[in-house]
């Protein structure tokens, strides 16, 4: 080969060759093994974040200082939730992927160099001259293609980084959902306890006048089954409440067996429905989730215009020099096409115009649905709020009916049963109200969640 370089001044020299070997090599990705982890990985104590404001999807998130040495309040597990749900980490590794994705398609292709040697088998005199084709060709419909691959892909990386700040949405929502739960069950199985109090006193008092036969087993057995029945909501309560408090662990990537010190107020905006229906129309420019179905929708209609594109004849383009046995040298340059009979690229087309036609149609039923839930939300709104304004009212009147009793019960005109009844009464109106303010302030945080954003006014308490 070296004989020939020198003799035609065709070839590349040793020194040569190693130098293009080693530029080539610099510019290349090396392999690096990533082994899988067999164990858990979740940290054994609450991390000591260092959160960016800007990467958080609420304004709340970002103003509020994160803490949890005294304790975890209703923003910072939102804000935990976000940095650590490990659900989020595969949805950021999506978005890396759709940026790579993105990054390939904005490459231009490679040339094509081909080198094709014909070498004489015989030594016939005015023969022995090797004969060769070299050439340079490129894909010119690479270049046509291009700028519509590109665009598809940047819209693809666009919409996964909306699913990506929809989900973020998701999580701080089912993070709040979860602190409003929690903190629910937690009072419930405080006024419950204080129930069994009131019912095991009793109890207690009634098993002594039957003992001095001044009660029957009837009325004993009534009262017994009530506590009864007391007893077993403590524990289905602290069986749903371990269980949310399991799920909250699982959202906030932290291991099983954490306890997580809850405090502060489970505070939920109140939404005012005239302001929610008001926002309604700007809908899909906020809501991530529509947003990212319309860059989806925007990536399909530039692979439609990619595949309209392609049904025109690809043209490929080179530069050749060849030499034939005799030793003569050639040079000219080649360019060949398809000839768009019977393809024509008509199935993609189809293909891909199906797909936008159903992408369009996953729009509009998106924008409807979203309407649909938020008009439910306000009139569920509206009915529990009623409802919990009456039982306050009835509410209000048992509480003071109680604080005489005891009264009462101290100043000896009233006996222990009788109290008891009425200390009961006003207990269970107090469940009532634990559990419907708790199906409120669920309610609201769903609001609050597909209306996208935070509402102005003032606070549940």
């Amino acid at each position: 080969m070296d004989g020939l370089r020198r003799e035609k001044g065709v070839g590349i020299g040793g020194k040569s060759g190693w130098v293009l070997g080693l530029t080539l090599l610099a510019g290349c990705t090396f392999y690096q093994p990533e082994p899988l982890v067999s164990t858990p990985t979740w940290p054994r104590e609450l991390p000591r974040l260092q959160v960016d404001p800007k990467s958080l999807p609420f304004p709340e998130l970002a103003a509020h200082p994160f803490d949890p040495r005294d304790g975890l309040d209703m923003t910072e597990v939102a804000t935990l939730a976000v940095v650590n749900n490990p659900d989020l980490k595969l949805v950021r590794d999506d978005l890396g992927i759709a940026r790579a994705q993105a990054f390939d398609a904005g490459l231009l292709p490679d040339p094509q160099f081909y080198y094709s040697p014909q070498i004489p088998e015989t030594n016939t005199p005015g023969e022995n001259v090797i004969a060769f084709d070299v050439g340079l060709n490129y894909d010119l419909s690479a270049l046509v293609l291009h700028h519509a691959r590109q665009a598809a892909a940047d819209a693809e990386a666009h919409k996964a980084d909306l699913a990506l700040l929809w989900q973020e949405w998701q999580v701080v929502g089912q993070a709040r959902l979860l602190f409003v739960r929690i903190r629910a069950e937690e009072d419930l199985r405080a006024t419950l306890q204080e129930s069994r109090q009131v019912a095991a006193q009793l109890q207690r008092r009634e098993e002594g006048a039957l003992a001095q036969g001044n009660l029957t087993v009837t009325v004993l057995s009534a009262d017994a089954t009530t506590l009864q029945g007391i007893e077993r909501q403590i524990s289905d309560t602290e069986l749903v409440l371990s269980q949310n408090r399991m799920a909250l662990n699982a959202l906030l990537g932290l291991a099983p067996e954490t306890v997580l010190n809850l405090v502060g107020e489970t505070n939920v905006p109140i939404p005012d429905a005239a302001e929610v229906r008001a926002q309604l129309p700007t809908l899909p420019q906020r809501r991530p989730d529509l947003r990212a179905l319309a860059a989806g929708y925007e990536a399909q209609d530039q692979r439609l215009w990619q595949a309209i594109l392609g049904q025109f004849p690809a043209i490929n383009f080179g530069l050749l020099k060849a030499r034939d046995n005799n030793g003569t040298n050639y040079h000219g340059y080649a360019v060949s096409t398809n000839l768009p009979i019977f393809n024509r690229n008509r199935g993609v087309i189809a293909i891909e115009k199906a797909t936008r036609q159903r992408l369009h149609d996953e729009y509009q039923l998106r924008i409807n649905t979203a309407q649909q839930e938020i008009a439910q939300l306000l009139s569920d709104l509206t009915q529990l709020e009623h409802t919990l304004r009456s039982l306050d009212e009835n509410l209000a009147l048992q509480t003071r009916v109680a604080r005489q009793s005891t009264l009462a019960l101290q100043a000896g005109t009233l006996d222990l049963s009788a109290n008891a009844l009425v200390q009961e009464a006003h207990l269970t109106k107090l469940t009532e109200k634990i559990t419907l303010e708790q199906a409120i302030r669920e309610e609201r945080v769903a609001l609050e969640t597909l209306v996208g954003g935070e509402f102005s006014g003032k606070e549940m308490k």
